[in-house]
């Protein structure tokens, strides 16, 4: 699970994108070897909450993860904060990651 935002741009994108790297930094897949298993196996799901699903690139946000057959799943959720000098000048926009990783048997 990760959490990302954007300060001032209003870009969903980089907010999911920046959720996704604090999901995957927070953990650490060393099982699939042991399972006979490559980088290459993983099937990857990727689920995004942002507040504007529809003004997230889920082609950007899968090209955050290095390796495996990935898809993305985007839909409302996260959060968006007024800037305190008024919308005009941005929100803070925040996207909340879920990154699943499972093997076919």
């Amino acid at each position: 699970m990760g959490m990302g935002v954007d300060v001032r741009g209003n870009d969903y994108t980089k907010a999911a994108c920046r959720a996704v790297f604090d999901a995957i930094h927070h953990s650490s897949l060393n099982f699939f070897e042991a399972a006979g298993k490559k980088h290459e196996d993983m099937l990857i799901d990727v689920h995004i909450g942002a507040a504007e699903p529809d003004q997230v690139d889920s082609d950007a946000v899968a090209g955050e993860l290095p390796y495996g057959n990935v898809t993305v799943h985007v839909r409302t959720g996260g959060l968006d904060v007024e800037s305190a000098r008024g919308a005009e000048h941005g929100n803070l926009v925040i996207a909340n990651a879920i990154v699943c990783v499972s093997f076919d048997d």
